[in-house]
């Protein structure tokens, strides 16, 4: 038998666990839709757009603050993973022929803003 304590805590336990499988599944669609590229997540997240990582994520800004509170989010695999899915979204674009971002010359990571490297370019017939 579980106190009512344990019980609380358990539920509390599959709350968060559920809101954190949430944002992991959603947050590259949250990401590609937004068109703050130069701006940090958490800035996108908490300040630019709260109302469309409501409506892709079905998370609210609080829920965000409360997984950034039980520090389940490992800042350096963030920042790595957000820099990982900026450039792979650039490249496909680029591989398609758009340029979606043109003059973007920052990539605003997890809670880091970085240089974006300019891709190198091939002209043919020269």
């Amino acid at each position: 038998q579980l106190t009512d304590e344990e019980k609380e805590y358990k539920s509390k336990r599959k709350l968060v666990q559920e809101k954190l499988i949430k944002f992991a599944t959603r947050i590259p669609a949250f990401m590609y839709l937004t068109d703050f590229r130069e701006n940090t997540l958490q800035d996108v997240i908490t300040k630019l757009e709260p109302d469309l990582f409501l409506a892709v994520t079905g998370l609210t800004v609080q829920d965000f603050h409360l997984l950034v509170q039980l520090k389940v989010f490992n800042t350096e695999q963030m920042n790595q993973a957000v820099f990982a899915f900026r450039r792979y979204e650039d490249a496909s674009l680029r591989y398609t022929g758009i340029d979606s971002h043109p003059g973007l010359t920052h990539y605003g990571l997890y809670d880091t803003v970085v240089v974006r490297e300019q891709p190198v370019t091939y002209e043919t017939g020269v």
